[in-house]
Parts: structure tokens; sequence; C-alpha cells
């Protein structure tokens, strides 16, 4: 009850108002059944407005940090993300890996709309970035189609950091439904979930229009460590400034 009050009374009106959001193939999310809608990541706001303006309940895998912020801000960001349907996973690897599967499978068992960013993250840089396998053995095992989806313009009205978007026109793109049935069985073969995975991000730079670049964008945000200084550092360091 409180995902379609939020959608339709305390949030999406004004969203649709301000944003005007369009959107190309709706058509291609199926009435019923269980379906994966796997999407680039270029802001928070994705998860805003593609539940916005699909008709059916989407529930998205979240990182279970956004659900245990301190203050007003943390909590009304658990508040929403919980109204607005995500449900929250360990995203560190290892076995945290195995029970945001599970998630998943749990959610498309129920025949539902399973929401998924493949990238793992937000991109740090409005590229779209390689992805990651798990969306592919979640479709292979449950037997379930992937929609691609392109959000456009989201990172434009809230980049990364920022907490108010800015207001200006948001879209989404639709693509048709990739089935992977050809590999049914197969989603223990790694070579496998690497060529469903590849087959739905080329999909995705084609919706989007985003530069694809085969590194993970996890790495990429990865902080540096400071470059060595030079091996004479500390002999220029003596020397009195003239």
């Amino acid at each position: 009850m409180l995902y379609w009050l939020t959608k339709y009374v305390f949030v999406g009106w004004w969203l649709r108002l301000l944003f005007r959001p369009w959107v190309q193939g709706i058509e291609n999310i199926p009435d019923d059944g269980p379906a994966i809608l796997a999407s680039n990541h270029l802001s928070f706001s994705d998860s805003i407005f593609l539940p916005l303006m699909v008709d059916r309940r989407i529930t998205f895998l979240a990182k279970s940090d956004y659900f245990t912020g301190k203050g007003i801000k943390g909590r009304f960001i658990a508040w929403f993300l919980a109204a607005a349907g995500q449900v929250p996973v360990d995203r560190t690897g290892g076995r945290a890996s195995e029970a945001a599967i599970a998630a998943g499978l749990r959610v498309i068992g129920g025949e539902s709309l399973l929401g998924i960013y493949p990238e793992g993250t937000r991109s740090p840089d409005g590229r779209l970035y390689r992805g990651k396998t798990g969306v592919a053995r979640m479709a292979l095992e449950a037997k379930v189609p992937i929609i691609p989806v392109a959000m456009i313009n989201t990172r434009h009205i809230q980049p990364p950091g920022k907490i108010l978007p800015r207001i200006a026109r948001v879209g989404i793109r639709i693509g048709t439904p990739l089935d992977f049935s050809r590999y049914e069985g197969m989603e223990g073969d790694r070579f496998v979930l690497r060529s469903v995975t590849d087959e739905l991000m080329y999909e995705l730079m084609e919706l989007s229009g985003q530069e694809y670049i085969d590194v993970y964008a996890s790495r990429v945000k990865e902080p540096r460590p400071a470059p060595a200084p030079p091996e004479d550092a500390d002999d220029r360091a003596a020397v009195p400034a003239a």
C-alpha cells in the first residue's frame, strides 16, 4: 500500500509535473509474469523515475548501506527506498553475492518484476561500464527474460553527491526483451554467464548512447594511491630557499 501511495499520492504527481518524464518502448514490459528489468545506472534518481513510469510494481535490489543511515536524512532515505519497493542486499562480494542472487530469485519467483543495475554501482563519469554476471545467472536459473532499460539525462539532474535535483526533462528507453532460453541448464558456466551479460550490456549501450568501457565501475571508483615522491625529493627539501 505504501508503494502505491508514494507513487500516486505523495511523490508521483509532482515528479511528473516538474520533470515531464518520457518513455519509449513501454509495450516491451509484460502485463503480468516475472521478468528482470536491467538498467544502466547514472543517478540515485534512476530508482525513482523507472518505477514512476511503469504501471507494474518493480522491486529493486539496493545497497544495504542505504537502509542504515543515521539522522533525519538517513531515516528518510531508508523510508523512501522501502516505500519504493527496494530490498536491501549486501554487495561486498563472496557469500554476500550469493545472498543477493537468492533475494533476486525470490522476487522473480513471486511473479514480480525485478529491477537491477548490472554495473553494480552508479557510473562515476556517465559512461557505461562492464556488467556483473549476477543478472545473467538469475535470468537463466529463473528462466525469465531480461528487459534492457536505458535511463536518459538522470545524471544531469542529479549527479552523484547532489541531494536536490535540478529541474530538467528525463527519459526512459525500454528495449525488446532478451530471451536466453538457448542457454537453459548452463547457469553454472561462467563463459555463458559472461556472454549473456555482454550481450545485455551491448543492448544498453545501443539504447543509451553511452560510451562503453570494459572495466568494472567499482574499480574505477577505488581510491588510487598517491604518487611516490621523486627520489631526490629529500635532497631538494634540504636546500634552503634563495
